[in-house]
């Protein structure tokens, strides 16, 4: 998020469409929307352009004192955070409902902060709709504009009016955007994740709470470290199928699925105590599969007494192959105990990713492994391997050109792929492989399945 970009806030109460107009103003289905009250927790960042302006979009929970809904009063802290760092802030309300005492307590929370303010009022879809915009003037806040979210109604001019209640600022020079390293913090409910997040960016950006699955939306945030710049997201707790039973369960884990898929680098948190479950196997099944690189955090290191590092790595190297080529870190996201050490290891597993390694030396490379172990015959035939070659990075992936893929027995493969890994490393990134045959045929050679 560049730093110089107005930050405009969306305030209100619970379920007036706040996250439907974060969604409309974005451009992108960032937020998750659905009738149950109290969904959105955190405060979600995302940028906005319209028509020439550009903008910083937050989106906050519902305010509500007397809710008795799950950590409530940290919720309502997000959204007083929220207001006191905007430059301007929308006060949605539903048109349709009307007037509602609640209503009333979040204007006066906009008007203690003394910025500028506008009063959405959405759900007015239609123009003799527009007469129930009267009721709202007894908020107090002078600037009223009847809008959808849904349908987008005046959501440009919503923007319009709220540039111009801005200060005019310096036109700000043009500046190549930087290239961020994109990590998403994964693993099952409770085992750290938005701990571990607030820690990084020393600050309360997600509600963060004893209980299970406190966190639903994916939350983008900068990371800034000597200069350098990382955008973290903290993903919604995968759960298991059978506890996905709320609708917003599930659109947590495809938010988590796809945070996963637009990452580069994925810290796999683990529970120390607990080590690894089927729900980190699956995690870490979709990391690779993904070709995203992965590192191993395991977290409440501080609780553990008795256990070695090496034994806790072991069961999880034997279960998830493809977990043994990863840096691994033991923390303690509470106490702040080696997170510094997390940044060194996000760069190193980064640039793994866009290695290249030449074709000569990767022919030398075979040229030995098939020195030191002939392929077995097959029928009488054997395999031969012509050359190899490095086709992509970021994941990297290798061709070999080969006489036929059907001769490239199971046991060959792993050799192979052992042999490149114990050379070449490639720490944290999965690698892939493809067979080319002399006569066009082609297979996919990947590493070992879990």
């Amino acid at each position: 998020m560049e730093p110089f970009l107005p930050k405009i806030a969306l305030v209100g109460r619970p379920n007036v469409g706040k996250s439907a107009l974060f969604n409309r103003l974005s451009g992108k289905r960032l937020s998750i929307v659905d009738e149950e009250e109290g969904i959105t927790r955190d405060r979600l960042y995302a940028e906005g352009e319209s028509f020439g302006h550009r903008f910083c979009l937050i989106d906050t929970a519902g305010i509500d004192p007397a809710s008795k809904l799950p950590f409530n009063e940290e919720v309502m802290r997000q959204s007083a955070l929220a207001i006191e760092e905007a430059d301007a802030v929308v006060l949605v309300v539903d048109g349709k409902a009307g007037l509602m005492p609640l209503d009333l307590e979040v204007a006066k929370m906009v008007q203690r902060a003394n910025k500028p303010a506008v009063v959405a009022v959405n759900k007015i879809e239609r123009r003799d709709d527009e007469l129930l915009l009267h009721q709202f003037h007894k908020l107090g806040l002078p600037r009223l504009l009847a809008i959808s979210a849904m349908d987008g109604n005046q959501t440009i001019e919503l923007v319009d009016l709220l540039f111009s209640l801005l200060p005019a600022k310096e036109e700000q020079p043009q500046v190549e955007p930087k290239t961020r390293i994109r990590v998403a913090i994964a693993g099952r409910p409770n085992v750290g994740k938005s701990t571990l997040l607030n820690h990084l960016l020393g600050a309360e950006r997600a509600v963060v709470s004893s209980m299970a699955g406190t966190t639903r939306d994916s939350i983008d945030a900068v990371w800034t470290v000597d200069g350098e710049e990382v955008l973290l997201v903290d993903t919604a707790g995968i759960r298991r199928k059978k506890a996905e039973k709320e609708t917003v369960d599930k659109f947590a884990a495809i938010r988590t699925q796809e945070a996963i898929e637009r990452s580069d680098v994925v810290l796999l948190l683990f529970d120390a105590y607990e080590g690894l479950t089927t729900q980190e196997k699956r995690i870490a099944s979709e990391i690779e599969a993904m070709g995203k690189s992965c590192i191993l955090v395991f977290n409440k290191w501080d609780l553990i007494d008795g256990l070695r590092m090496e034994h806790a790595l072991r069961g999880v190297y034997e279960e998830v192959p493809f977990l043994k080529h990863c840096p691994t870190i033991f923390i303690s996201a509470k106490s702040g105990r080696n997170a510094d050490k997390i940044f060194p290891l996000v760069k190193s597993v980064y640039a793994e990713r866009f290695r290249r390694i030449g074709t000569g030396e990767l022919n030398k490379f075979i040229e030995r492994c098939v020195q030191r172990n002939h392929p077995p015959m097959v029928l009488g035939k054997r395999l031969r391997i012509y050359y190899m070659t490095q086709a992509e990075v970021s994941p990297p992936r290798f061709v070999f050109f080969i006489n036929r893929p059907d001769l490239m027995m199971e046991s060959y493969k792993k050799y192979l792929i052992n042999q490149f890994r114990e050379m070449y490393n490639f720490s944290g990134c999965p690698l892939f492989f493809d067979l080319r045959g002399k006569k066009g045929s082609a297979s996919l050679l990947s590493e070992p399945s879990l």
